[in-house]
């Protein structure tokens, strides 16, 4: 029991630690400071999510029973990674520019966004992970049962399950804490792939320690192990070449299909040139990984008791010889092998079932779910959470189903034959333009069908889903269709059975059916767009924005993105269009752009959706037809493109008819303003000088009219000097003359002096509530806080004169990111109408003339405080009431 405990302890603080250095990766992140963490070598690293429990046990075991044939699964990826980089790296530029999430968004982006077939593909991925991970369970929990010398004894199977489940329950709580704390646009998980990059070190290092101390501790060093070896059975050269042949190319179709292989090698790429650094170092990792595998093997086939599980000799060989230090290291090595895969391939899975079937039924079910009220960014990442629960469940349930008997090597076989049933339809995606979308679902469904019905169902057991019967004498008598016997053909491997038939027939009615159907335009733009990626990396297609409305489109984004980065990326886009505010138009070229954001989060054809929802119709561009029309195509797509310049040259027809109404405006207003400001002058001066001739000139004044009379010059004289203050002081800003007093304080102690002062003598009737979150203001600011209250000040009080609501109210929410502080200013009144909105912070501007007076100089101090001290002010539309955001770097 001891041993145990110490056992627990050490995966508990592993796994504290890994914590740690995943929390520090996505902080590091959030600040910026994330260079590290895109390096080729931590690149590489991730990429090693390849070599689970597989191949840190199930390896030494297969050699132990096959000889050399395991080197198939290490020589596959480096093929791959050697000789078909130019693959990889055209799977990774596509990724790129169509905002891909996973492999079920690659295949059904290709093939016209088709959201049924990334169903299909999601389903099926799934299905065929699902053995791998009850894989990565059985292998932990075996060594768990080892280590705690209770395995050879006979562990109860209720034990071996608790810990599964147990095992199971962290894997899942691991991955959504730092796989879904928020959405990325580009689904980078920095948390999650330096976690990875971390546990790959361990698990190498862990390895290559066994097989040194096998070699020189217990060996006799390189000679003698080499001559143990050609003693062994092992070392007796017998290569099956139909099956080496299969297994080779089977690794290598796992590698490119993979859901978590894609997710790291894909997704999480960061720049395109880590492929080449990984071309070499990745084949280098996985022949320090196979370095010592047959040593293993043989001594252990030596030293141990006849009978010994030989996957687990990585393990029992320390512990047989007395090391129990290097046991625990190597426990290690097969727990972060075993559960780095669990993470990523649960990450990957929810991804896709998010993206491909919750949401779209969510959208379903709210009709006009991209504009409708609901907060869409909640739903997918309550969706990912509870798919990532739900998949390693599934695990779980495969695990308890099959007995958890099976090598571990058989096991991942099954698992890699179902996933490579995807290789057609990829590889044919990105090379064939006249590949459609009811070829890859013909052909993934009977790759699929054939796969589950001559291995994975059988991979249970005789009678536990198919019957003995069947499996010796074909449905309904057939003997041609026996699972492992097809067309009559006998004496063929299973595995190799299966892959054959599987995949050839996978590939012959995706071929077949392609040919016959002809592929629609969408299919076709799609096409050329990832066969000719190097040449049309940029846009997939143009939408036609004349029908779409830019408050619709900020709607939908915030509540998908969330409201910080929905209006980050308009406001940019605003800028770069050269049009005032936060809201820009919706050109094609935005709408696509805003289309790939949106992919990031929830895939594709989602996305793709949700746009065609508000904008109603896409057009096509040139290039795009270019590439799949002929010359009548060509001559609508020039004629498109005349009707597309038109509508530019209406747009800026419209900006210009905007900026001469706002000229307009702003004359207007100076008229009204020298008009008030006469106004504003003489009334004060003619009360001055009315009760000041009248207190010099009569004598029969009592001392309370005296008084009276003279509050009133008093106050009028406040009024006049408070006006010229105004003028003055905006006079002082707009020629850069004034002095700045920087001083040091707290972001709180500024709103609170604010609130107290725009606040003081309000009537109690109508009273503006202030709704604050101070745990977000605890910022230290050093700029100079007297300029930045007067502007704090100014919003609030129109807040308290303006808003319109029966128990009007003002939320202040401080936020702080990327050395940026930014304060908001939101009340619960019906706002500033959108003709208002572009002249707000103009000299001569007054809005609610009928509520309140004023020379409306408010909004353009501020402005010019806030330029001067190196931030802006701006208003946020469509948040229902009148809303400004005060934004101010900290440094």
């Amino acid at each position: 029991m001891g041993t145990l405990n110490i056992l627990i302890a050490v995966c508990l603080i592993y796994v504290i630690f890994l914590f740690l250095i995943a929390f520090g990766a996505e902080r590091a992140a959030i600040k910026g400071r994330s260079e590290w963490l895109r390096s080729p070598i931590v690149y590489t690293l991730s990429l090693s999510i390849y070599c689970t429990a597989w191949t840190f046990y199930g390896a030494v075991g297969y050699a132990a029973r096959s000889g050399l044939e395991y080197l198939t699964i290490y020589i596959g990826p480096s093929l791959v990674m050697i000789g078909w980089w130019w693959i990889l790296r055209k799977l990774v530029r596509i990724g790129r520019s169509q905002r891909i999430t996973s492999i079920a968004d690659m295949i059904s982006s290709r093939y016209g966004k088709s959201n049924l077939l990334a169903i299909a593909v999601t389903v099926l991925a799934v299905v065929g992970t699902t053995p791998y991970i009850a894989l990565q369970l059985q292998s932990v929990t075996i060594s768990f049962s080892v280590f705690s010398n209770a395995f050879d004894a006979g562990v109860p199977p209720d034990n071996r399950d608790s810990n599964a489940l147990l095992v199971a329950a962290g894997l899942a709580l691991f991955t959504i804490i730092f796989g879904t704390r928020n959405l990325d646009v580009n689904e980078r998980h920095h948390g999650v792939v330096i976690a990875i990059a971390v546990e790959a070190v361990v698990k190498l290092f862990a390895l290559l320690a066994v097989g040194v101390f096998v070699v020189w501790g217990l060996g006799g060093g390189v000679s003698d192990t080499l001559a143990r070896i050609d003693a062994s059975a092992i070392g007796t050269w017998e290569m099956q070449g139909d099956r080496w042949a299969a297994l080779i190319f089977l690794s290598a179709a796992a590698f490119l299909c993979l859901p978590r292989m894609f997710q790291v090698m894909v997704v999480e790429n960061d720049n395109e040139s880590h492929l080449r650094t990984a071309s070499w170092a990745f084949p280098t990792y996985l022949m320090l990984m196979s370095l010592f595998v047959v040593p293993i093997a043989v001594v252990g086939l030596d030293l141990l008791p006849k009978g010994s599980n030989p996957d687990f000799f990585v393990l029992t060989v320390p512990l047989a010889t007395g090391n129990d230090g290097l046991a625990m290291l190597s426990f290690l090595g097969g727990f972060s092998s075993a559960t780095s895969m669990v993470i990523v391939a649960a990450l990957a899975l929810s991804t896709m079932v998010s993206n491909h079937i919750v949401m779209p039924i969510w959208l379903n079910v709210k009709g006009r779910g991209a504009s409708v009220s609901g907060d869409v960014r909640n739903v997918v990442l309550l969706s990912r959470r509870v798919s990532i629960g739900a998949v390693v469940t599934l695990g779980y349930l495969y695990f308890r189903l099959s007995g958890g008997g099976t090598a571990l090597a058989s096991i991942g076989l099954i698992s890699f034959t179902g996933v490579a049933q995807f290789l057609p339809v990829l590889i044919g995606g990105i090379f064939w333009r006249g590949a459609t979308r009811f070829g890859a679902f013909a052909g993934l469904t009977v790759g699929f069908m054939i796969w589950a019905y001559t291995l994975l169902l059988p991979g249970f057991g005789p009678g536990v889903i198919i019957s003995e019967q069947v499996l010796n004498n074909g449905p309904f008598g057939l003997s041609w269709l026996r699972p492992q016997a097809f067309f009559g053909i006998v004496g063929m491997d299973p595995l190799v059975h299966a892959i054959l038939w599987s995949i050839s027939l996978n590939a012959l009615v995706f071929f077949v059916t392609s040919i016959v159907q002809f592929p629609s335009p969408l299919e076709r733009l799609q096409g050329a767009q990832f066969v000719n990626v190097y040449e049309h990396s940029s846009n997939p297609q143009s939408w036609n924005g004349s029908l779409a409305q830019s408050e619709d489109l900020m709607i939908m984004a915030q509540r998908l993105l969330g409201a910080r980065e929905a209006q980050g990326l308009f406001e940019r886009e605003a800028k770069r269009q050269g049009v005032l505010g936060l809201l820009p138009e919706p050109s094609p070229d935005f709408l696509q752009r805003l289309e790939r954001e949106l992919s990031g989060s929830v895939g594709a054809a989602t996305a793709h959706a949700m746009i065609g929802q508000i904008v109603g119709g896409a057009l096509v561009s040139v290039e795009d037809l270019m590439a799949v029309a002929d010359e009548t195509a060509q001559m609508m797509e020039y004629s498109s493109q005349l009707e597309a310049k038109s509508k530019e040259l209406t747009r800026t027809a419209r900006q210009l008819r905007q900026a001469n109404e706002k000229l307009t405006q702003i004359s207007e207003q100076k008229d009204a303003f020298l008009s008030q400001v006469s106004h504003e002058l003489r009334t004060p001066m003619t009360s001055i000088r009315a009760f000041s001739e009248i207190l010099r000139d009569s004598d029969k004044l009592s001392s309370n009219e005296k008084v009276k009379y003279s509050t009133i010059v008093h106050d009028e004289a406040i009024r006049l000097t408070r006006l010229l203050d105004d003028l003055l002081d905006l006079s002082v800003l707009e020629n850069g003359r004034v002095n700045l007093n920087t001083e040091t304080g707290y972001l709180a102690d500024v709103i609170d002096r604010a609130v107290a002062t725009a606040l003081t003598g309000e009537p109690k009737d109508g009273k503006l509530i202030v709704n604050r979150r101070r745990t977000h203001e605890s910022l230290r600011l050093s700029t100079d806080l007297g300029r930045l209250s007067q502007v704090f000040i100014n919003l609030i009080s129109n807040a308290q004169k303006y808003c319109d609501s029966e128990e009007p109210s003002l939320t202040i929410s401080a936020s702080h990111q990327a050395g940026e502080m930014t304060v908001d200013f939101i009340d619960n009144g019906r706002g500033i109408s959108k003709q208002d909105q572009v002249v707000i912070f103009e000299k001569f501007a007054r809005v609610g003339e009928q509520r309140a007076s004023g020379a409306g100089l408010g909004l353009a101090i501020c402005r010019e405080i806030m330029a001067r001290l190196g931030g802006d002010i701006s208003y946020l539309p469509g948040q229902g009431g009148a809303a400004f955001r005060v934004t101010l770097p900290t440094a």
